[in-house]
């Protein structure tokens, strides 16, 4: 790939970026959540589930082979029966996480805010 094409690929105000298209996949709520969940951690499908309240087996399932596609997150299958999947983040899911988690403190920080804001909103709708 040439370097003008890469640089058109990483634009994301371009609908066809490449950039838009991985955002898309990787700062939606149930990728970030998974993201914060593996942290520096080696987890299988059924643990992942379980910290991820309200992810569905299907949801997970995708979002894991959209993350893995990605290069986000790392499969591991075990030869073993049954046979034993587990997920990790790579190098470039790692670096995500300083990403993930400064827009988790950014939650935590502003939520009663936000709370504030929304409230009066629904307010004004309402009025």
């Amino acid at each position: 790939m040439g370097t003008e094409q890469a640089a058109e690929d990483a634009d994301a105000m371009r609908a066809d970026s490449l950039a838009r298209e991985i955002f898309t996949g990787v700062a939606d709520k149930w990728s970030l959540l998974i993201i914060e969940v593996l942290r520096d951690r080696t987890l299988r499908f059924t643990e992942l589930r379980a910290e991820v309240a309200g992810i569905s087996h299907k949801m997970l399932t995708q979002t894991l082979r959209r993350l893995e596609r990605d290069g986000v997150v790392h499969r591991t299958v075990h030869p073993t029966v049954p046979p034993r999947v587990e997920y990790r983040l790579t190098d470039a899911g790692r670096s995500l996480r300083d990403t993930v988690n400064g827009m988790c403190a950014w939650s935590r920080t502003h939520l009663d805010e936000i709370e504030a804001s929304r409230h009066r909103f629904d307010e004004q709708q309402h009025a």
